[in-house]
């Protein structure tokens, strides 16, 4: 489920919102109207149509937005009552503006033939076409959903096929809604009968049927009444059939339906004179006393009261001194959202803090030199990856994480086959195995992929490479935890005398280096064959009986393979940085990892400039051999003319390579690279390039301070450290959204304990996990809800998304205390 995203979900960056004038022209009419944002807007309720569409994200279609949470999303024709992440869905087309009618409109078709059995995530569509256009317009205070169908459905699809509409659960447990005479409560749990369709399909009972649901009558926030004037409604629990799934409202088209086939009138709730509350964003782990120290305040874009701010310092017996109090600076509009900024970097008494804007106070924080030594990064090697190990039973004092799964790894997958989850075995299986042939070394070593449990060569590939250049450059020698490589347990919290970095680097090694040994060349991935198996939660233990082929059971993993060479030479990379430090501790694993880069260096296509330049750098630094030095000063002009990608890595061959005229090019060229750096930071209230795009922002931001680190180390002139500080706060609270909560889940005062984790159906967490992050909802809504389903918000993303955030807490402390 990581990295879901089809193509249409690209980045987009949006500054401006409604006007105040335009806001307070919507009071004076009393109804809802289309902004310049093009969506519905009426006071704190806005709805919008098609400027997402990402289904299976629970985010598209149309949805709503009121009093400052996303209660409804996803309203478009669907096939299935309750569809879940492999269901079919339309074909989009552009939207289109009607400003005399105050419309939106979108045109839809069945089957979208990009994604039918083709590609990433393929979806199997049914022999059914016919297109349709929705349409928005606004009825007063409220809203119509109009659906026009090209022509009738046939008649083997009459009653398949309807209109749905999803309601966030997380709001909605325990409050009560009515059906027309029909009433009851939102369960925490599926409680629906489920029974076989005329297809032999699970489908669930409606929880009510009729004309006209009132949503939460009881709670002004969330009250919603939606009524269908062409029929009747449903109201379904979508987690009967689907964990991720949500409450689903539907109706089915009629017979012989085209105009107007589908026509519903929605009335939400806006609450007279609502506003978001201020929201006061800071690290919620705290400050280094030489740290520049902003805390930014973000306020309803209506809201032109300015509270008095303060810095308080708590004291030892529960008092609060007020260290500073000043005017908050003007920062301005970013997203929908005004925002201020209170500058308080010239204290550095060591203690606890908080800040208070008005009456309302952030969570505690610290001032101290040490901020980052204890308690920050700690998690992430303790905890987050011991218990994303694979082919390892994991223990944690009274608890076991998961069991010894996977040693039954793995099958060569099918030729000509594309796997759900992306896959593609190609016409060969470009080695001496045949398709459902046992592939030996695959049952050691390697992480599950944060929310699945399948093992990316890439996410192995940067998570070995993070990890040694954090041993590298801070030497940490840190030792919490057990790995018995031999009898395949973890134990968390029991030291054995070995750095856990080096450990950890060994069991990605294990995994790349088995894989490479035993069939000449990377693995793609290591995956489940089913969809029963790659879907279920819990204990990966419960995926496959361990044993390969064992009793006609069709459960072992596959194994794919790939004429990929940019990734096969990416790998490489981390075995050729991985070599490094694993000699004195693993000298067989260090001879290999270097054996196997130089190979592919020698195999590899020169056209494969990008990929090459990062193998070089590891390779000269290992080696000192002068051709890959020769290679990156015959690269200059490459390397020069992509600097924001190569310029970190060349970096470090500054003190290896003397060629005056490749080190004059480098300097000339991060110059002009640090340039965009500042106007791009200057751009958000944060100090950091940032984009918000449909995916959570988390993993890019740790990426960027990770990469900022060996661009201020080695031109500490041109790049300062505070991009990389930054980076360091936007992760850990300071970033766009009511939920200012850090990314990390267990490290600082407030932190995501409801991720997307393996343990995501118990609504937990694993500590040192690092989340996808604050998402978008087009055009101008930053979301990140505490619900563990939503994987472009709340999934944990090993690899770069994993150790980037190791490294940059490593850096701060570093650079602040050297």
């Amino acid at each position: 489920m990581t990295y879901k995203i089809k193509c249409y979900s690209i980045l987009l960056l949006c500054f401006c919102g409604s006007s105040f004038l335009h806001a307070q022209q919507i009071k004076s009419t009393g109804a809802m109207t289309l902004n310049k944002q093009e969506y519905l807007e009426y006071k704190s309720v806005n709805v919008m149509l098609a400027h997402d569409f990402y289904p299976e994200g629970h985010q598209g279609g149309v949805g709503i937005i009121q009093n400052g949470l996303r209660i409804a999303t996803n309203g478009d024709i669907r096939l299935e009552p309750t569809p879940g992440q492999w269901s079919p869905i339309p074909k989009v087309g552009s939207r289109v503006i009607d400003k005399s009618k105050q419309e939106i409109s979108v045109r839809m078709a069945y089957p979208n033939e990009e994604i039918d059995r083709k590609g990433f995530n393929p979806i199997v569509y049914p022999d059914l076409k016919f297109a349709y256009n929705i349409r928005v317009v606004p009825v007063g205070k409220a809203f119509k959903i109009i659906v026009d169908l090209d022509k009738p459905l046939p008649d083997d699809w009459i009653g398949k096929v309807g209109f749905n509409i999803e309601l966030y659960p997380g709001v909605l447990f325990g409050k009560s809604f009515y059906m027309d005479k029909q009433f009851g409560i939102f369960p925490q749990q599926a409680n629906g009968q489920v029974y076989k369709d005329a297809a032999g399909l699970d489908q669930v009972m409606p929880m009510a049927s009729g004309k006209k649901l009132t949503v939460a009558p009881e709670s002004a926030a969330e009250r919603l009444l939606i009524e269908n004037l062409k029929g009747d409604l449903q109201l379904l629990d979508g987690r009967a059939n689907h964990n991720n799934g949500w409450f689903v409202v539907r109706s089915l088209v009629a017979k012989g339906a085209t105009k107007a086939a589908v026509e519903w009138l929605i009335t939400p709730n806006a609450i007279e004179g609502w506003k978001s509350e201020p929201t006061i964003q800071i690290s919620q782990v705290g400050y280094h006393t030489k740290q520049q120290k902003v805390a930014v305040i973000e306020l309803d874009a209506n809201d032109a009261q300015r509270a008095a701010t303060s810095l308080l310092r708590i004291s030892e017996n529960g008092s609060f001194e007020t260290v500073l109090t000043a005017k908050p600076k003007e920062w301005g509009k970013f997203l929908r959202y005004q925002y201020l900024q209170l500058d308080f970097s010239s204290v550095e008494k060591p203690g606890m803090y908080l800040i208070q804007y008005g009456s309302k106070r952030s969570e505690p924080f610290q001032i101290s030199k040490d901020v980052f030594k204890n308690d920050v990064w700690q998690p992430t090697l303790s905890y987050f990856l011991p218990a994303q190990m694979c082919h390892m039973r994991v223990n944690d004092k009274y608890r076991v994480w998961h069991g010894l799964c996977h040693l039954d790894d793995a099958l060569m997958a099918p030729v000509d086959s594309n796997h759900f989850d992306g896959y593609i075995q190609g016409k060969s299986t470009l080695t001496r195995y045949q398709s459902g042939q046992q592939v030996p070394m695959l049952n050691r070593g390697g992480w599950h992929d944060a929310g699945d449990f399948d093992l990316r060569v890439e996410s192995q590939a940067e998570t070995v490479h993070g990890l040694t250049l954090a041993y590298e450059q801070f030497g940490v020698k840190y030792d919490n935890t057990t790995i018995d490589q031999v009898n395949l347990v973890t134990e968390m919290r029991v030291p054995d005398g070995k750095p856990d970095m080096l450990q950890q680097v060994e069991h990605g090694l294990l995994s790349i280096v088995g894989g490479y040994k035993a069939m000449g060349r990377f693995y793609r991935g290591i995956i489940e064959p089913t969809i029963r198996q790659y879907v279920l939660l819990g204990d990966p233990v419960n995926l496959t009986d361990n044993k390969p082929g064992a009793n006609g059971k069709a459960d072992d993993r596959w194994v794919f393979t790939e004429e990929n060479p940019g990734r096969s030479i990416d790998a490489a990379t981390a075995l050729a940085a991985a070599s490094r430090v694993m000699k004195g501790y693993n000298d067989t694993l260090s001879t290999q990892s270097l054996q196997i880069a130089e190979q592919v260096w020698a195999q590899a296509p020169k056209a494969n400039t990008k990929q090459l330049i990062g193998l070089a750098v590891e390779l000269l630094i290992t080696t000192g051999n002068k051709q890959y030095a020769d290679y990156l000063v015959a690269e200059t002009k490459y390397i020069t003319d992509n600097i924001e990608n190569t310029g970190w890595l060349v970096s470090r061959t500054m003190p290896i390579i003397k060629d005056q005229a490749y080190l004059s090019a480098l300097t000339k060229s991060v110059q002009g690279f640090a340039d965009q750096v500042k106007v791009q930071g200057a751009k958000t209230p944060y100090g950091v390039p940032y984009e918000p795009s449909i995916w959570g922002a988390g993993w890019g931001i740790q990426n960027f301070g990770y990469k900022q680190y060996f661009l201020h180390t080695y031109f500490p002139g041109i790049f300062p450290k505070d991009y990389l500080l930054n980076a360091v706060n936007f992760i850990l609270g300071s970033h766009p959204g009511s939920n200012n909560s850090s990314f990390v889940s267990g490290v600082g005062s407030k932190s995501m304990t409801t991720a997307y984790g393996f343990n995501r159906a118990d609504r937990s967490y694993i500590p040192g996990g690092s989340i996808s992050g604050t998402a978008l909802i087009r055009p101008d809504f930053p979301e990140l809800l505490n619900w563990p389903f939503l994987w472009q918000q709340t999934e944990y993303v090993l690899g770069g998304g994993t150790t980037d955030y190791l490294f940059l807490v490593l850096a701060a402390d570093h650079i602040l205390n050297k």
